[in-house]
């Protein structure tokens, strides 16, 4: 049997969900979850976490496995999924990787490099300056010594900043010339898929994903959120839908300019994500003209994969 993980990859609201729901039931897979929010515990409307009754047809990884207040990166990430990857090819199924995350996929596909040291001292200073000046003063830092990184990752994942920083500050290179000389020795491929629509449909797919959200009770579930005492400083609250809805509720902005924040902020997610995964030149682009070629989409996947 081949020792092959499928990866389904694309924007959010692109169906990426259902497809790998749907693939795994005709070939006896496993979902990895490549999310960095779904791993959340309680945070669930807002990161479109799969239902109940989708979560029961195919075992997921990665899904409702951590408290918001844990830290959980590409790193972590990368070695524990290798790790559930061998266990299903021992056990016979195809390990199939789900998710928008591109830094969370390429850690997994490509493998991240961690022999860099830390230097404590150079972080302090950083973490500093984003108390004093904000995350977009680090993140022009790094546009100036490693622009490359940074057309990668957004001001808000601020550790990722920190952490380019600091390696360009240790080594004198950018943290993307470590990573290209990084091999790792695993006994299994990778054969990545991506789903892509239209811009103006997806986007539509977008707003009608908010409004819903609004619907299913976002606010109530950052509230609940808050009530448990998270901070709403947390890397795992500082996600489209959670600060748009945590300012709405601090008394910042009204409930409808949250929902018009959300819906602008997605887009722009989605649009990063597009540039990121058409980068590389290694996934198989499926054209989605409507909901309905979902299904034909997840059996073009199985036909290559089907035992």
């Amino acid at each position: 049997m081949e020792r092959i993980v499928i990866v389904i990859a694309g924007p959010t609201c692109s169906g990426k969900t259902e497809v790998g729901i749907k693939a795994a039931e005709k070939i006896g897979g496993e979902i990895i979850s490549a999310d960095s929010r779904q791993v959340y515990k309680h945070l669930t409307i807002g990161t479109a976490k799969p239902s109940p009754e989708e979560l029961l047809k195919v075992k997921h990884h990665f899904i409702d496995e951590l408290e918001p207040d844990v830290e959980f990166n590409a790193s972590k990430f990368e070695v524990e999924a290798i790790e559930k990857i061998r266990r299903m090819f021992d056990e016979g199924k195809i390990p199939i990787v789900v998710g928008g995350s591109g830094l969370y996929i390429r850690a997994l596909i490509d493998g991240i490099m961690n022999s860099v040291d830390t230097d404590a001292e150079y972080r302090e200073e950083l973490y500093v300056l984003r108390e004093k000046f904000g995350n977009e003063y680090l993140y022009d830092m790094l546009k100036k010594v490693d622009p490359k990184s940074a057309d990668e990752m957004l001001p808000q994942n601020w550790k990722r900043v920190v952490r380019s920083l600091e390696v360009f500050h240790i080594t004198g290179e950018p943290i993307w010339k470590h990573q290209e000389g990084f091999k790792r020795n695993i006994n299994f491929e990778f054969v990545q898929y991506g789903l892509r629509w239209d811009r103006e449909l997806l986007y539509q797919n977008i707003n009608e994903r908010v409004d819903r959200m609004i619907e299913l009770g976002l606010v109530k579930e950052v509230e609940e959120l808050l009530k448990r005492n998270f901070s709403k400083e947390l890397y795992s609250l500082n996600t489209v839908g959670y600060k748009e809805i945590i300012s709405f509720l601090d008394g910042d902005i009204s409930l409808e300019r949250a929902v018009e924040l959300i819906k602008r902020n997605t887009r722009r997610y989605a649009k990063k994500q597009l540039t990121w995964f058409n980068a590389d030149s290694r996934i198989n682009w499926l054209d989605i003209g409507s909901k309905a070629d979902l299904e034909s989409a997840a059996g073009k996947i199985a036909a290559r994969f089907k035992v």
